[in-house]
């Protein structure tokens, strides 16, 4: 089922007197519980295209669909609470707040996110994510005690802890190792499936590319491999 709709969008940027023209009208269609991986060379347009999908930069033209509404038309306000509640995010680094233990990184989304439950059942829900991502023995932990990994895997059970439809993921294993890249995107592939996340992802590795369920090419602003 397709969730999400990217229809002619646009981004360009002026500099000096000189236009440049960073995407040249994309048209992408996005499924529930899928993987779809944006690969191409730098300043391909990959990344400019996951940020202006995620509302975190503003298109030129064209529009953005997300439930029957266009995210190009929202004021600064609709955008944060959509992101907060509907999309989940990570990113290459795990931006942890190193004073919280990664039970509180993920009590503190649930606040942010102003999802409706009781404490009790709030813990509850964490240790249930943590058991998804096999982080729950270390649920008292403090970031600057874990590996490159189980930080990843705190960020990407951050992420999905609201229950998010949308999961945006930039290069979120270029800080790993090969072992440990694996590992994440084999579990960005299980949770995609089992919780069916539409899951947008940015990669620069090759190897990562069996994990997606679809690979679109880009190049110099354009979808050229779909």
């Amino acid at each position: 089922m397709t969730t999400f709709t990217i229809e002619h969008v646009k981004k360009s940027f002026t500099n000096g007197e000189r236009r440049e023209d960073i995407l040249k009208g994309i048209d992408l269609s996005l499924k529930e519980g899928e993987i779809t991986a944006l690969v191409g060379a730098s300043g391909s347009g990959k990344s400019t295209l996951l940020t202006i999908a995620a509302g975190l930069q503003s298109a030129s033209s064209g529009h953005i669909i997300f439930e029957e509404k266009d995210l190009v038309t929202m004021n600064p306000e609709q955008m944060r609470k959509l992101r907060a509640i509907k999309f989940g995010f990570v990113f290459q680094f795990a931006h942890l707040v190193p004073f919280l233990t990664v039970e509180e990184q993920l009590l503190l989304m649930l606040d942010i996110a102003e999802v409706s439950m009781s404490k009790r059942e709030k813990k509850q829900e964490v240790q249930h994510i943590l058991k998804l991502v096999q982080m729950e023995h270390r649920k008292n932990a403090y970031p600057p005690s874990l590996s490159g990994g189980e930080k990843q895997r705190v960020a990407i059970a951050r992420a999905i802890i609201h229950q998010p439809k949308i999961l945006f993921a930039d290069e979120p294993t270029a800080s790993l190792d090969s072992k440990r890249s694996k590992d994440i995107m084999a579990l960005l592939q299980k949770l995609t499936n089992s919780l069916k996340i539409t899951t947008l992802i940015v990669t620069h590795d090759e190897e990562m590319l069996i994990y997606a369920n679809r690979v679109i090419r880009m190049s110099d602003g354009v979808i050229m491999q779909d």
